[in-house]
């Protein structure tokens, strides 16, 4: 299998197959999950704060590149893509990054296969099922995907995701409207589907960061208060102040550094790596 630099993309044997980027850097590898509704660009800033870290990111089942294979999933499977993609590309183990699904997916990969997650950070998600109040939401939004409205749906959930006025939204939206209306209600709907996982997280003893913006609307800073106070191995609970439910994509300079600073903490200097 041949590997390409960031610009690029490998395919792994498995269907569907995601669309992958690899950085090619010699550092640790870190995995990087992205959200409901986004793709794997939402992490350009986070790469862009990790140099020399090889940074590996893909695109969920229906979302960007990927293709579609018209099955049902859930975000077990998804941990499995991500495990495969590991496989794929021969690491062993890799720094898990999640935001919203993408944590919903790490935290499923670690209990699926503890050896293989380094450290999790986890960014706006939860280990809960959503409540109903914000079901009933989501199934507005899975609605408006499936009778055709992209641009209008896309406008109001750009806004829950990134914050009213904020100056990504236009580069979002013009990504969002290239897809099918009909496979992004179905990403909605697998984002309805999660199952709780509350119960088992004193089982995940990775190394954990959780971070959450204070004004996160689809999943509150709560559940991620929740989450952080569960794992057994977490540091204390970071809030962003004024930050929306995506701050990979809205204060990336921030984020980054206490990302950076969380894997510093855990790996050797880069100059120090073993380059086989």
């Amino acid at each position: 299998m041949e590997l390409f630099d960031q610009t690029g993309e490998t395919m792994y044997p498995s269907e569907p197959r995601p669309h992958v980027l690899d950085s090619g850097g010699r550092g640790p590898a870190v995995l990087f999950l992205h959200g409901n509704l986004m793709d794997s660009t939402m992490w350009d800033g986070l790469v862009e704060a990790l140099p020399g870290y090889r940074c590996l990111r893909f695109d969920f089942r229906l979302h960007g590149a990927t293709a579609d294979d018209g099955l049902p999933f859930t975000y077990w499977d998804a941990a499995r893509d991500a495990l495969a993609v590991l496989d794929a590309l021969d690491v062993r183990s890799a720094h898990f990054v999640g935001h919203s699904q993408g944590g919903f997916t790490a935290l499923r990969a670690a209990l699926l296969a503890s050896g293989r997650v380094a450290s999790l950070t986890l960014l706006d998600t939860a280990a809960d099922a959503f409540p109903g109040a914000a079901l009933a939401q989501m199934a507005q939004i899975r609605d408006g995907f499936a009778a055709g409205a992209v641009t209008e749906t896309g406008t109001a959930v750009l806004e829950l995701l990134l914050g009213a006025g904020a100056p990504q939204t236009e580069y979002w939206l013009s990504r969002l409207i290239r897809q099918p209306g009909e496979r992004l209600a179905r990403a909605v709907g697998v984002l309805m589907g999660v199952d709780s996982i509350a119960g088992r997280l004193g089982e995940i003893t990775a190394p954990a960061l959780v971070l959450h913006g204070s004004a996160d609307l689809p999943i509150p800073p709560a559940s991620g208060a929740a989450l952080a106070t569960a794992l057994p191995s977490a540091e204390p609970f970071r809030v962003l102040d004024g930050v929306a439910h995506t701050p990979p994509v809205t204060h990336p300079t921030e984020t980054g550094a206490l990302l950076r600073s969380f894997l510093e903490a855990r790996t050797l200097p880069l100059s120090e790596q073993s380059v086989s």
